[in-house]
């Protein structure tokens, strides 16, 4: 046996240990120094070694391992019974924040009926005939506002989950103003399993970014509206900030503790930078929102905020294996008209459309450069797992293109002991 390739070492408190990280299993351990050398040196000691591998830190063969990650999605989604769809019910909003990255494309489109009826009959209850369970993300714009599409496409998918035997659920990406508890309870029964909102930070940040299109600040009916409905229903809540605000957000975290939140009823709090707008000028000036991960400001507001968050007792999300949706087959963005794209920030861009409902998917494996971290410098990378290549996104805004890398080793090289630790130390 073999230690792994995908395999990060960190230091221990205790000098004569070391702490092993299988970024493929995402399992820690802590081993004697000296176990680690004899380990090395081929000194196998058979019971310590069959322990590391039933975690992933030793295999048997290495270029095996290397062709099982190669195939790896591959074999996930052969394993996968599920279809998922992300679903564009309108482009159209109640908020006026400056940052949102559909700016350039959002002029108050709705789906239309016939749109949506095609996507039932041509796209999601076939899934469920074939024996699949199909989940949906209702997504905007804001997809509240178009709440009676919402119940009846629900509606007819959760009638036939019952008929074919097959499981159906959904969530609503919404930003939380018209969230209410009759609502919840109605969508509960039709499937509704999460709700993601969206606070940005304290009351005056959150105001300043996310304002009604009349100007009126929108934080306290957001935080009124989520003590309604998060004892009800798996909420996550998203915070999106930038360099010069992040430092204001552990007051949200604390006006959510002072408002009665219980931060063990949250499903997740996750922080993360604002991105530049899509469809907007590749490699152009992108008022300071983030374009690279290793920007030595925003490692410092991911450790800093994740481990108020956790000191604080919110659940926050830990590193695990992840690719981009892109790399998905099963896996796909319906815009309000029908058209089909990987992820929702390439609506901005229609040459990265794979398809419409009219005329179906296309293949988008060169396009998209499904094959793109099938190679050496990636496959030999032990980030690789918690990585797949990066945002395609990034490496668009850099000045690239989809088929380009958005390298997260300098990243990764930089704070995963910290992530990993950071876990340990608060207990998350």
């Amino acid at each position: 046996m073999q230690l792994t390739k995908y395999l990060a070492l960190f230091n221990s408190a205790d000098d004569r240990k070391v702490m092993l990280y299988s970024t493929r299993r995402c399992s820690l351990v802590r081993l004697d120094r000296e176990t680690l050398e004899q380990i090395s040196r081929g000194e196998h000691d058979p019971e310590t070694c069959n322990a590391l591998a039933s975690v992933g830190i030793m295999v048997d063969d290495l270029d095996r391992e290397r062709e099982e990650i190669r195939v790896a999605l591959a074999d996930a989604l052969q394993r996968t019974a599920r279809f998922s769809l992300t679903l564009l019910l309108n482009l159209d909003c109640n908020l006026a924040c400056p940052y949102c990255f559909e700016d350039n494309f959002r002029h108050r489109q709705y789906m239309g009926e016939e749109t949506a009826r095609k996507i039932l009959d041509q796209l999601l209850l076939p899934q469920m005939q074939l024996g699949r369970a199909v989940h949906l993300d209702f997504y905007g714009g804001e997809p509240l506002l178009s709440l009676p599409m919402l119940k009846n496409i629900a509606s007819t998918l959760f009638d036939a989950s019952l008929k074919h035997g097959v499981e159906f659920s959904f969530d609503i990406y919404t930003n939380g103003t018209l969230v209410s508890r009759s609502t919840v309870e109605e969508l509960l029964s039709l499937g509704l399993r999460a709700l993601r909102m969206t606070i940005d930070g304290p009351k005056e940040v959150h105001n300043r970014q996310r304002p009604f299109v009349s100007g009126k600040g929108s934080f306290d009916l957001v935080v009124a509206n989520l003590k309604a409905v998060y004892e009800l229903v798996a909420v996550q809540i998203g915070a999106n900030f930038s360099a010069e605000n992040w430092r204001e957000f552990p007051k949200m975290l604390d006006h959510l503790l002072a408002a009665g939140v219980k931060p063990q009823m949250l499903d997740v709090v996750h922080f993360s930078p604002i991105m530049p707008k899509s469809g907007a000028e590749v490699g152009g000036n992108h008022g300071g929102h983030c374009m690279n991960s290793t920007e030595p400001w925003l490692m410092e507001a991911v450790l800093s905020l994740r481990e108020e968050a956790i000191r604080r007792g919110f659940p926050v999300a830990k590193v695990k294996s992840s690719a981009c949706v892109v790399d998905f087959d099963n896996d796909f963005v319906v815009n309000y008209d029908g058209t089909f794209y990987k992820c929702p920030i390439f609506m901005g861009y229609p040459e990265l459309s794979v398809g419409t409902i009219e005329t179906g998917i296309i293949d988008y494996s060169n396009s998209h450069a499904l094959d793109r971290w099938k190679c050496d410098d990636c496959l030999d990378c032990p980030y690789l797992p918690i990585c797949y290549g990066g945002c395609r996104f990034f490496a668009m805004q850099r000045g690239g293109t989809v088929a380009d890398l958005d390298c997260r080793r300098e990243y990764f090289d930089a704070m995963l002991e910290k992530l990993i630790l950071q876990e340990q130390r608060l207990g998350s």
